[in-house]
């Protein structure tokens, strides 16, 4: 998160192994970050995926109804829906709050 956002605020925490289909991913995945980016509420994304398709992806928000207008946000649904259908075998999903924050070197 390149935001430092004063605690408290929450992270979604998306987990998921890839199938081998990979149609379309990525132009998904990139158009899905930048509707996040312009959602009210989004503070920041990390992603991070290994070779062997195993991935994670946190995102910040300032609250859980930011949350959930994410998660009914229409082409969120398509994609959540694409996802189920062809890109992942299996994910995860863990939402926290985020309480205490710090930083090295202290600022």
């Amino acid at each position: 998160m390149t935001n430092r956002q004063k605690p408290p605020y929450y992270a979604v925490i998306f987990r998921s192994n890839r199938t081998d289909f990979d149609a379309g991913y990525a132009e998904m995945a990139s158009r899905m970050e930048q509707q996040a980016r312009q959602q009210p509420g989004f503070l920041g994304l990390a992603s991070f995926r290994s070779p062997d398709g195993a991935g994670v992806t946190i995102s910040y928000w300032e609250s859980l109804d930011a949350i959930r207008e994410w998660k009914q946000h229409p082409e969120h649904v398509t994609a959540q829906q694409l996802g189920k259908d062809k890109w992942y075998a299996d994910y995860t999903v863990e939402i926290a709050k985020i309480e205490s924050v710090y930083h090295f070197p202290a600022e």
